[in-house]
This record gives C-alpha cells, structure tokens and sequence, in this order.
C-alpha cells in the first residue's frame, strides 16, 4: 500500500459527520485537497463548501459569482449590511465577514437543526457580526428594518427546490422594502430546459427593479443543461463592465446578460405573482453523479 501524501488529511478522511436535519440527511465531507475545508450536502445533494482557514476561497461556481457580486457592491473592504436568505454552511457570510470586516449580516435558516451542526462542526469567528434566524425566508425578511439592508441574497433550495412563495412579485416587494435605495438582490436560481422559470423569474424582477443581469455559464443559457444562474438586480446602474471580465475569468466560465438582451431572452414571460408560484423545477439525477 501506498504512503498518504498528507496525514493530516488522511485522518481528516475518516472523520465525515452525517446527521439528520429538519432537511433531510446532512453529511460534511472533509475536502481532500484543502486542510480544514468541507462540502455539506443535504441527501446527497451538495449545497455548500466552506475553508475554514481561508474563507475567503469560494469552491462551487454559483457562490465565485454570488463573490463578485458582494466585491462590487461597495468599494473594496466597506463594510455592509447584508441579509442571507438560505444559509447553508454560512459559506457567504463568512464570505463577506473576511473580506469586508466590521460587516453586519443577518442570515435566514429554516432548518434550525441544520444551523445547529454547522455552528458546532464548522464554527463562526466569533468576532464577525453574523447574526442566525432560525425561521422561513420571507418571514425573517419582514423582520428586517425598512432600508437596512446594502444586500440581500436569496439561497434558498428545499429538496434541491426554490420554495413557491419566494419566486414572487410580492416577495420582491418585500426585498425592496429591507434594501437601502442603492442595495443589491442577488438570487441563486436553478432551472434547465426549456428555462421557462428562469424567464419567469427575470421577468418577475424586472417588474420591481430598474436595473438587472444574468451570470450564467453558455450551456444553461443555451437551455442545454441544467444549471445555476445568479440574478442581479438594482435600481441603480450595475458594474456591468467588472461583473463581466470576472465572471469570464472564473474556472468555470459565465456570461452575464444585460439589457435588450436579457430581455429578449425572457421570450414574453409574464411576472410571478403568489398566486400563480410555483416551485422552481427539480434537477434532474444526473445532476449530482
């Protein structure tokens, strides 16, 4: 048998934690190419990876471009007010503690169990001002004052799903009510062919916002896989320029949409309403192979 390249690692081989959540079965899965890094996934469904010693480094391709987004959202090292619908592993606000200290975040999990693990296999700097609800989305939402927020982050899957009442109009109102008039949503959004959720969803935000973008890598955009797309919108003018040359530049290349062609793209989607929602679709099994 073959000597380990790295002990530490070896050991931290046999140590991954499995419990049951609110959500289904959690593991942490000890990375073996970074030292105190893990990938949480709910019933074998991967949602988050975090590094302890670094993390600032973000591994899944959707989180690198929720990452560009929270760099261009003030200037470099500013801190902000930011709220995190979905939170995972804490993987983005601990994303924003790092690299904007003196940050304040509230973070949104339902899942109080979930929370529970994290907390206690993957700790928090307990200098970083990160606060955790333990309730639904959009009920932690309304508890946000009116103009607190720089950002807001939607994160939120409930077996590999976007839950109905998040996919509005109206939960939109309630995103533009806890943002500043300069603040930034930003939304993780999973869809594949015929995308019609996503262009439901582009749609939906830009009945509420002046300004909006798509990073989003080819192939999903193309409705040839299912994917990940990260909805940006604002009421002022986005980085549009920046946003771009870094989501290229990426491992896994994106491209961002903008303007007539983002909307040409919705193909006359009409806006969500709650009364209509729906769950955004489920991934297919290949997904996760």
């Amino acid at each position: 048998m073959g000597r380990s390249r790295n002990p530490r690692r070896a050991a931290a081989a046999v140590s991954a934690v499995e419990e049951a959540v609110d959500g289904g079965l959690a593991q942490l899965l000890p990375d073996p190419d970074r030292g105190r890094a893990w990938t949480l996934l709910i019933d074998g469904a991967p949602q988050s990876h975090v590094d302890l010693d670094d993390p600032a480094y973000l591994s899944f391709e959707y989180q690198r471009r929720l990452g560009h987004v929270i760099d261009l959202a003030a200037p470099p090292g500013k801190p902000v007010h930011a709220v995190h619908l979905g939170g995972g592993a804490l993987t983005l606000a601990r994303y924003v503690a790092a690299t904007r200290p003196r940050s304040t975040q509230q973070v949104v999990e339902r899942d109080a169990s979930l929370v529970q693990l994290v907390r206690r296999e993957l700790p928090l700097d307990p200098n970083a001002r990160i606060r955790v609800r333990s309730t639904d989305a959009r009920a932690g939402l309304g508890k946000v004052p009116d103009g607190w927020a720089d950002l807001v982050i939607a994160d939120v899957f409930s077996g590999a799903r976007t839950p109905a009442h998040l996919t509005s109009t109206e939960f939109l109102d309630e995103v533009r009510r806890a943002l500043k008039p300069s603040g930034v949503y930003a939304a993780n959004l999973a869809d594949g062919p015929p995308l019609a959720h996503l262009r439901g969803q582009i749609a939906t935000a830009a009945a509420r916002f002046g300004e909006l973008a798509l990073v989003a890598d080819a192939a999903v955009l193309r409705g040839k896989r299912f994917g990940n797309a990260v909805l940006v919108a604002c009421d002022l003018p986005l980085p549009l320029p920046e946003l771009t040359r870094r989501a290229a530049s990426d491992p896994h290349p994106a491209r961002v949409e903008h303007g007539r062609a983002l909307t040409d793209f919705t193909g006359g989607a009409l806006p969500v309403t709650d009364a209509a929602a729906v769950d955004s679709p489920a991934p297919p099994p290949s997904v996760f192979r």
